[in-house]
């Protein structure tokens, strides 16, 4: 995308002043934010999605989704309660299995043992999707949660417009989290911000 002077100018032939200020900028890589959190993860860990059976659990848009599939996944299973959501262009994409309507909770499994799950939900404690979801992976399977202080405080430590601002706060829900892992068999690898914070805010972790 081509800015002159602030505004975006998209017209083949348009006159310039001289001394006008051009920039240019990188459009969106995928259809939403969640891909660019996707990719801060996969950098930070040197994590392949090469020839990947995935699952997005969370779809909503499918930004994960489509950061999956850009970076060599050769299928992902979205997973998400609501329905119509989904950007088109990953509906029509023949490696995407949708199943919407659909609550990972009750999902006992998926017909293909998938390599790697990431998990994005919402009004919801990611502990009660991580009981059901790592017991769909296969033996060297990989788990990335995205942790939404907001969706794991107590109601006490939510403030103005559903933001948790205390550090503390934060370090307790990620230890409650890690804690939660441990004791369902997981191997906690990393922790990583995510470089984006929610729309309301919050900073979230990965």
């Amino acid at each position: 995308q081509v800015f002159v002077d602030g505004a975006m100018v998209d017209k083949a032939g348009t006159m310039l002043q001289q001394n006008c200020k051009i920039e240019i900028k990188k459009g969106m890589q995928y259809v939403s934010r969640g891909g660019i959190k996707l990719e801060a993860a996969l950098e930070a860990w040197s994590l392949s999605m090469k020839r990947m059976v995935c699952a997005d659990v969370g779809i909503s848009t499918g930004g994960f989704t489509d950061c999956m599939l850009q970076h060599g996944a050769s299928r992902v299973y979205g997973i998400d309660v609501g329905k119509g959501i989904v950007h088109w262009k990953l509906r029509k994409d023949e490696r995407v299995i949708l199943l919407e309507n659909t609550n990972a909770r009750y999902l006992t499994g998926l017909p293909e043992e998938p390599n790697f799950v990431a998990i994005d939900v919402s009004f919801i404690s990611l502990r009660l999707v991580l009981d059901k979801v790592q017991g769909w992976l296969n033996e060297s399977g990989r788990i990335l949660a995205l942790i939404k202080p907001q969706f794991e405080a107590g109601k006490k430590d939510v403030g103005k417009g559903g933001v948790v601002r205390s550090a503390k706060v934060h370090r307790e829900v990620i230890e409650r989290i890690l804690e939660h892992s441990i004791a369902l068999g997981l191997k906690p690898l990393g922790l990583i911000k995510s470089p984006l914070i929610g729309p309301a805010g919050n900073k979230e972790f990965m």
